[in-house]
């Protein structure tokens, strides 16, 4: 009788052991799930809006998502939308200064270039309330003097699929998910109806792949 108490304890220590084992390989089976899901940050950018046929789209597919994003305003959509800007703000994206009337900068307009920067500058925080810290100078042509003088970080981008010039928002979304690494930041333009349909197709493959959109600071500053 005894010696059978003693194998009956002996099998259930053994079976104890045995379920240890296994939870913890399947708590670290677990982690590992996470760990390869978590691929790590992307921003997600857009220039030239607010339009006021797409932008509504696009935020509202961002909000769905609970996904952050920078815009790049032109002052003059911004005078015009004013809603637009102040649904940004709400939503908790980044509204940075994209100038006035999209001017490029050259050896001969230096002094129109700033002018169009400050008036946006104007512009946005008189719907905001608040300062503008980024700008993305069209074409990315940028002066580092303008830093100072203005108060201001310039935001180039790593990844250009070239929306802009392409009305194939399936070709728009590949040209992205197929280059795209952590910390990248994505240029799309939320003045055209292919490149809103493309950058929410974008947002819902890379958040399948394990990607977090975040704003533009949270690459450029952590």
């Amino acid at each position: 009788m005894r010696f059978g108490i003693i194998i009956l304890s002996v099998v259930n220590l053994l079976l104890g052991i045995m379920l240890i084992i296994q939870s913890n390989n399947e708590v670290q089976e677990v982690m590992s799930v996470e760990e390869n899901m978590m691929k790590g940050k992307l921003a997600i950018t857009f220039d030239d809006g607010p339009n006021p046929l797409y932008t509504g789209r696009l935020l509202e597919g961002l909000k769905s998502r609970n996904v952050k994003a920078t815009f790049f305003v032109v002052g003059k959509k911004a005078e015009e939308n004013p809603e637009l800007i102040q649904r940004m703000q709400e939503d908790g994206h980044i509204i940075g200064n994209h100038t006035y009337s999209h001017i490029q900068l050259t050896q001969g307009n230096k002094s129109q270039f700033v002018e169009d920067i400050r008036k946006t500058n104007e512009i946005i925080k008189q719907i905001t309330g608040d300062d503008v810290a980024f700008i993305r100078p069209p074409y990315g042509i940028w002066d580092k003097k303008y830093e100072k003088e203005l108060n201001m970080f310039p935001v180039l981008w790593t990844v250009d699929p070239k929306d802009w010039c392409s009305q194939n928002a399936d070709a728009v979304t590949r040209a992205v998910v197929n280059k795209v690494e952590e910390n990248d930041i994505i240029l799309l333009h939320d003045d055209y109806d292919t490149s809103v349909t493309a950058a929410l197709a974008i947002i819902d493959i890379l958040q399948k792949q394990g990607y977090q959109f975040v704003t533009v600071d949270e690459i450029l500053f952590d």
